[in-house]
């Protein structure tokens, strides 16, 4: 980076994470883009149209509301998000992205997020370390609970105890 560069901070910056998941590309998918799944490996709240154009709306009002339009919706493939404003982060122009893209290979899928668009200027300092933490860890966490899917209970066996005397009725 110049020394310019560093004085005025006007540009964007961004990050990219790689996280190889041994399931197929179809359950990453889903892992993606079902409320159900998302509340459980980002667990906060998820509501998605799962469609292109339609709302990716993770977390929760007033500590880390995270809303996007959905650009690109290619199935097993790619979906890209565009960021709108909120009152969680600080206000910005440029358009911040997230472009998760997936790649089957033999017994497992790649799963690449690149992030892009944040501002350089020193009130987003905190901002972007913690989106880009924040998805280090997350894709973690989807990696770990798809491939390590919890199992059902087994079934206590109801246990028969002989009538009592007198009570056999």
């Amino acid at each position: 980076m110049s020394a310019r560069r560093k004085e005025d901070r006007s540009g964007t910056r961004g990050y990219a994470h790689l996280v190889e998941v041994s399931v197929p590309v179809d359950r990453v998918w889903r892992a993606l883009t079902q409320p159900s799944m998302i509340r459980i490996w980002q667990n906060t709240e998820a509501q998605v149209d799962a469609r292109r154009g339609g709302l990716y709306r993770t977390g929760v009002p007033g500590t880390n509301l995270r809303e996007a339009h959905i650009d690109v919706f290619d199935p097993n493939r790619r979906l890209r998000l565009i960021y709108m404003n909120t009152r969680d982060f600080p206000r910005c122009d440029s358009a911040i992205v997230d472009d998760f893209l997936l790649d089957a290979k033999p017994g497992k899928t790649a799963l690449r997020l690149l992030g892009s668009g944040i501002p350089e200027a020193p009130e987003w300092d905190r901002s972007y370390v913690k989106i880009r933490m924040g998805w280090e860890r997350l894709l973690a966490r989807m990696r770990v609970m798809l491939e390590n899917p919890p199992k059902p209970k087994a079934e206590t066996p109801v246990r028969k105890e002989p009538p009592l005397p007198g009570l056999d009725y």
